[in-house]
């Protein structure tokens, strides 16, 4: 069996930091290979809903555990300035010893862009800044001082020092087949589905594979990974209403929890899911426990998973 990675999310919409670094904290404890955010400056419902920055608190989180990795899923290119993100992200990985993943994306909500004074830019705009802001990291973080002139992102002589601690993987999240999963194929170490597509993992898959043999890159130096809610209880019976209570809550932006490839019931039934998954060819889960204390699930799934794919 491949080696498999399981992250998990800690809390940040309308939670104290102090919630956030226990979790985080226990979430390292328990075995889990990574930690994540999402990188939103407004709650995704509503600007009024309280959520913390997300490199913020990385930083915060880097310095008070010690193996995991942490990551955003994911950073929108466009919403800050480039060049000072290279640098912000440079930084935290020094505070984390060399475990950041940098995860980018494109973006898609208006108002964290507009109302802060940056534009919010047409899809393929976006992902003009997502291709070049990928680039410019990269030089960033290995060329003692870069000058970059993009159409969407510029750098003038600029030096990042101190470098991150080690080559940080850049992930790329989004599953649009022509221009995002062409760029993952180029760029990315990992890619990621988002959840609202877990139903189209295998189609995704294989559009990566396309453009891979495209570009000439070797499919098996990007690692597959799919952004997932799982919810899991001691037993099916158990499982079944918190099924239909997340479909009530999350909707289909997180999938759909009684899908095809749900994670979703007891552990027998969340080990085999996996398992599918890994036939498809994806290793790397970023899993959002369904629960209002995450760590409850997380537990279960740590005791009753995890032994099973390490």
């Amino acid at each position: 069996m491949p080696a498999v990675h399981f992250g998990v999310t800690v809390p940040q919409i309308k939670r104290t930091f102090d919630e956030s670094r226990t979790a985080a904290r226990e979430f390292e404890a328990m075995g889990y290979d990574s930690l994540w955010v999402c990188d939103h400056l407004y709650g995704p419902q509503s600007p009024q809903i309280p959520i913390l920055e997300a490199w913020s608190l990385l930083a915060a989180l880097s310095a008070v555990t010690e193996r995991a990795e942490l990551g955003t899923l994911v950073t929108p290119a466009g919403m800050r300035n480039a060049a000072q993100l290279g640098k912000v992200i440079a930084t935290v990985d020094n505070i984390a010893g060399g475990r950041i993943i940098a995860g980018l994306g494109a973006g898609w909500m208006p108002r964290e862009f507009t109302d802060f004074g940056v534009p919010f830019l047409s899809t393929s705009q976006r992902l003009g800044q997502l291709r070049e802001t990928v680039e410019l990291l990269k030089r960033m973080w290995t060329e003692p001082e870069v000058t970059y002139e993009g159409k969407f992102v510029q750098a003038q002589n600029v030096v990042c020092e101190p470098k991150p601690v080690r080559r940080t993987p850049i992930l790329i999240g989004g599953a649009g087949e022509q221009v995002t999963l062409k760029l993952a194929a180029k760029e990315a170490d990992i890619w990621n589905n988002m959840a609202v597509h877990h139903h189209a993992l295998e189609r995704k898959t294989e559009v990566l594979k396309q453009h891979c043999a495209s570009v000439g890159r070797p499919f098996e130096e990007i690692v597959v990974s799919q952004q997932c809610l799982v919810t899991i209880a001691p037993d099916d019976a158990a499982a079944g209403p918190m099924i239909e209570t997340a479909k009530k809550i999350f909707g289909g932006h997180m999938g759909d929890p009684s899908g095809p490839m749900a994670i979703s019931g007891s552990p027998a039934r969340v080990r085999e899911q996996i398992e599918k998954h890994i036939d498809l060819g994806c290793t790397m889960f970023v899993m959002e426990f369904f629960g209002r204390d995450t760590r409850e699930p997380a537990k279960l799934f740590a005791e009753e998973v995890l032994p099973h794919f390490k």
